[in-house]
């Protein structure tokens, strides 16, 4: 039986516990009738969710305009492209563009500043790769450590399990009550009964449901790293381009300037439409476009008058 099941399982016993609850509900709808005509009382809820529906629809009809005229709505290109994505993977790739896009834009705006197009590609270059080795082990070590402590608090209630099962039956009576506190005691007890024949059931449905945890991917670790530092790379390679192309490393600055304002825009815009979905305003997109561009940007103004204040 899966941990899945369990849960449908816990709902169906529910259900023959709620036979019980009878003489309790029909006191509670006497006392409903006496505070008046529960015919008048329908009449009203549904006249105001009529007008609450009526006021919904035309908030939605506004929505669906701006959603119509959003080239990234939730039937388009990007949102299938990363519809089937793993969304662990896709937050791994926003932490490594994010810092891609920031850190090796105000480091070569910075180097400009001495005037030396070649120091500019080597220095940026230098800081690339090292960025992306750092960022590459830091998603590593950071996926490792939520798989040893995953495989931790597995160990920790399989040994709570042989050494104290009176422990480990008022944690599965916690879980259960906090799903439904209706529960009743022989509802509860059979659930902890079955249970108890297949030790790692148990032991699987407290981590699930008590812990809030799922085991992780094995190959977690190494998605992670290379995700997020693939991501750093990619990122951190489009300001340095355009000095490949230019033999004056102002011209250069320049464009890439104006390829990063294009840039920042359009991920702060995408990004914020797959954290959020259809949930998301153009306006908040638009907000979030303009935001990446003033981050970037603070951050890359700032290195080049500093390196044109040491360099004096």
């Amino acid at each position: 039986m899966s941990v899945v099941a369990l849960k449908n399982a816990v709902v169906s016993l529910a259900k023959g516990s709620r036979s019980d609850d009878t003489d309790k509900k029909s006191l509670l709808n006497n006392n409903n009738k006496s505070y008046g005509s529960n015919n008048n009382t329908d009449l009203e809820s549904n006249q105001v969710s009529t007008n609450g529906d009526n006021l919904l629809n035309n908030n939605n009809n506004g929505d669906a305009m701006s959603i119509n005229d959003d080239p990234f709505a939730s039937n388009s290109v990007i949102n299938k492209l990363f519809g089937q994505i793993d969304p662990r993977v896709i937050s791994d790739l926003i932490i490594g563009l994010s810092d891609g896009l920031t850190v090796p834009f105000a480091l070569t705006a910075g180097l400009s500043s001495l005037g030396d197009s070649k120091l500019v590609i080597t220095g940026g270059f230098a800081e690339l790769i090292s960025g992306t080795i750092s960022m590459g082990l830091g998603g590593y070590l950071g996926a490792k450590s939520e798989s040893d402590y995953f495989h931790a608090e597995v160990k920790a209630q399989k040994k709570f399990f042989y050494n104290d099962p009176t422990l480990i039956n008022h944690q599965v009576e916690d879980i259960l009550l906090s799903i439904n506190e209706d529960f009743t005691d022989d509802t509860i007890l059979s659930f902890i009964k079955d249970l108890q024949k297949k030790p790692q059931l148990m032991v699987d449905f407290i981590i699930r449901y008590g812990k809030g945890l799922e085991e992780p991917d094995p190959n977690r670790q190494f998605i992670s790293a290379a995700t997020i530092g693939g991501g750093y790379f990619v990122g951190g390679l489009v300001p340095l381009i355009p000095y490949f192309f230019v033999s004056e490393v102002g011209t250069g600055l320049i464009y890439s300037i104006i390829v990063m304002m294009f840039t920042l825009f359009w991920f702060g815009y995408i990004k914020i439409q797959l954290s959020m979905g259809d949930q998301c305003t153009m306006r908040h997109k638009v907000f979030e476009g303009f935001q990446m561009i003033a981050v970037g940007g603070i951050a890359a103004a700032s290195a080049w008058f500093f390196v044109k204040l040491l360099d004096g």
